[in-house]
């Protein structure tokens, strides 16, 4: 599975707000200055992002966007899955797909696949918002 630019960028975004989750909402432009995206393509991420509940939007002069709950509770699985789909290598190991999938009961691949959807789901769900801005913390450079 490649993460394409949508995951990524919503992703160092998600941390922007990680950051700056005590200190109120962060103007879109603000983000997309300090992570050097796009604005229009942050808009775009931060639809999906809201629609799923991850971030509040706050109008207003004072407005930007907020997450929606603290950074201990959003995984970045959840992140990924709202902006790439079903982490999954294959399309017949994504959830709801084995169905769809003739080869499934004597396919001699589909453990490696499982396998490999499960071990980033696992990696992608152990990890918090808040342990990604931890780590930049320690990291020279960082906060």
């Amino acid at each position: 599975m490649k993460i394409s630019a949508k995951g990524e960028y919503g992703l160092r975004a998600m941390a922007i707000l990680a950051l700056e989750y005590h200190t109120g909402p962060v103007p879109l432009r603000e983000i997309a200055k300090r992570e050097e995206i796009s604005h229009q393509f942050l808009e775009q991420i931060f639809i999906s992002l809201r629609h799923a509940g991850l971030i509040n939007s706050v109008r207003g002069a004072k407005g930007g966007y907020t997450l929606a709950k603290a950074p201990a509770k959003i995984k970045v699985g959840d992140i990924i899955r709202v902006l790439e789909g079903p982490i999954a290598p294959v399309d017949c190991v994504a959830k709801n797909a084995e169905a769809a999938c003739s080869r499934s009961t004597f396919c001699l691949t589909k453990g490696i696949w499982q396998r490999l959807r499960d071990s980033m789901t696992e990696v992608l769900d152990d990890i918090t918002l808040a342990d990604v801005i931890k780590k930049s913390d320690s990291e020279p450079g960082g906060k």
